[in-house]
């Protein structure tokens, strides 16, 4: 009832040509109208770029990070222990971390087009960083469940995000030593190779280490991962796509 009420009042509500092209993308995005619109403008509204209100506070999709990152998560770990009943708790960590780390969530942004919403914010004057895209994600995800409920972001979850952008199957059996490879490189060609742990972010009961690669002293990647190791190994594959593409 109380959603009906308000679908009901957003059709007597007039809506900006920005608001209706927000509504357009968000709506190809997730497949659903969106009931509350705001929610979907707080999505992209970073604390840089928002008005404090009356109290001094700003609203900003940081607290809808918050809540998408923990729906996400607990989404696809629901996702994996019932598609793996006799993996131990170790690799569905791994395989959860692979699938909603920064760096997948970044790629799977970009993929599903959010560059489109975004472009909202960056016109007034947003700052773009490293984790934007990620960040807009899990906030997404945030405004889907705030708009319709834990089934419907769920659904969102498995047959927007995750089962038509990755290959699952084929994550599991991927496991290259992109560390060595690189090493390898390194002493063929004489260049000296080295890994710094830059940043380690607690989201929960989880970590996010951050690593930088050099090369020869200059800085080429970042990669990131639920610990040193495999942050390692995704700066390490991606210096390889970017000096060695092949």
């Amino acid at each position: 009832m109380h959603k009906a009420f308000r679908r009901a009042l957003n059709l007597f509500q007039p809506f900006s040509l920005e608001d209706k092209k927000l509504r357009s993308v968000v709506q190809s995005i997730t497949g659903k109208k969106p009931i509350n619109l705001k929610l979907y403008k707080l999505s992209i509204k970073h604390s840089s770029v928002s008005e404090p209100d009356v109290f001094g506070k700003k609203e900003s999709y940081e607290r809808l990070e918050y809540l998408g990152d923990a729906y996400l998560g607990a989404v696809v770990a629901e996702y994996l222990y019932k598609k793996y009943p006799y993996k131990d708790e170790g690799f569905l960590t791994d395989i959860r971390s692979r699938l909603v780390n920064r760096e997948s969530l970044n790629q799977l942004a970009k993929k599903l087009g959010l560059e489109e919403l975004i472009s909202f914010e960056k016109k007034n004057g947003l700052k773009m960083h490293r984790s934007i895209y990620g960040d807009v994600m899990e906030a997404l995800v945030g405004a889907v469940y705030l708009d319709y409920g834990f089934r419907t972001c769920r659904h969102f979850i498995l047959h927007k995000l995750i089962e038509p952008n990755f290959n699952i199957d084929k994550i599991v059996n991927e496991n290259p030593n992109y560390k060595s490879q690189i090493i390898e490189w390194s002493q063929k060609n004489g260049k000296e190779i080295s890994f710094e742990t830059e940043n380690v972010e607690t989201k929960g009961n989880f970590k996010e280490f951050e690593v930088s690669l050099f090369i020869e002293g200059k800085f080429v990647v970042n990669g990131h991962g639920p610990n040193k190791k495999k942050a390692e190994q995704s700066a390490a594959r991606k210096a390889l796509e970017i000096i060695a593409p092949e």
